[in-house]
């Protein structure tokens, strides 16, 4: 089992980044939603709600973030100073106190998403901790949904387009790490895996929403609802409908492409 894919997402919801290497850190990959976008009470915005967010591309520089969209200039957002403004956002009911970027960020996005929006970014002590009742003491997140990782098998996807009837593009499901030459949904078994010397934990599957309707090319909702249909009828738990693996990290490193995938232990048949 080889890693095939590695990808980041500097801003919650924006592009994915393809990269050959990625470093691995506490709170989950380098870069990896460090921004996010909220609206003006604080709440976080995501492709959910506006699609076409999946359409700004969002690029780590030194000392900040260069952000992209089709019919806008480029725009350099620095990363807010220690004395700059604070904002305390929530996400999926964690409340985070986080710097505000420069106000020309909130309204570059405003512009481009067609409602008013600010962007904010996660610095040191904007602590997230992760859900106690699938991590330890001290596990921390960045923005992301819930968990540092997100892993897939490639076969899955593929499999995946297969029942659709056309293909279904990875960066559709948001993954950190991609994994080849394994049969699809191997991961679903998986209890610790080790990467680069790295080992990480299956925290539990990643449970999917209508986000993964969203053409990550376009920036348009699918109209006829897939993929989430078609897995629904064969990747539903008591949860929900899973796809994937939530992962924790038990140690930094860097992963690069073609890394081997150890499964260091299993569930129990």
């Amino acid at each position: 089992m080889l890693v095939t894919h590695l990808y980041t997402h500097p801003l919650k919801s924006a592009a994915s980044l393809s990269l050959g290497g990625l470093d691995i850190l506490p709170r989950g990959p380098a870069h990896d939603r460090r921004w996010m976008v909220v609206d003006g009470s604080g709440r976080f915005v995501t492709g959910r709600t506006l699609p076409g967010l999946v359409r700004v591309r969002a690029r780590p520089v030194p000392g900040g973030l260069l952000l992209d969209a089709p019919g806008r200039p480029c725009l350099h957002v620095a990363v807010p100073a220690a004395d700059c403004a604070h904002m305390e956002v929530e996400i999926w009911g964690d409340r985070v106190r986080a710097p505000l970027a420069a106000a020309e960020a909130g309204d570059w996005l405003s512009a481009y998403l067609g409602q008013p929006v600010h962007l904010v970014h996660m610095d040191r002590d904007a602590v997230r901790p992760v859900d106690p009742a699938h991590a330890r003491s001290g596990d921390e997140v960045s923005f992301a949904d819930g968990f540092p990782l997100l892993l897939i098998s490639a076969r899955a996807v593929h499999d995946l387009g297969q029942r659709v009837g056309r293909r279904m593009d990875i960066t559709r499901f948001r993954p950190n790490i991609v994994v080849g030459n394994v049969q699809a949904h191997a991961e679903d078994r998986w209890r610790r895996l080790r990467i680069a010397g790295i080992e990480f934990e299956v925290a539990k599957p990643c449970t999917r929403c209508a986000f993964t309707t969203v053409d990550p090319l376009t920036g348009q909702r699918d109209g006829d609802g897939e993929p989430l249909r078609t897995l629904a009828a064969y990747r539903r738990s008591p949860k929900g409908v899973d796809f994937g693996v939530l992962l924790i990290a038990r140690g930094e490193g860097r992963l690069q492409l073609g890394d081997r995938v150890e499964v260091v232990e299993r569930l129990p048949d």
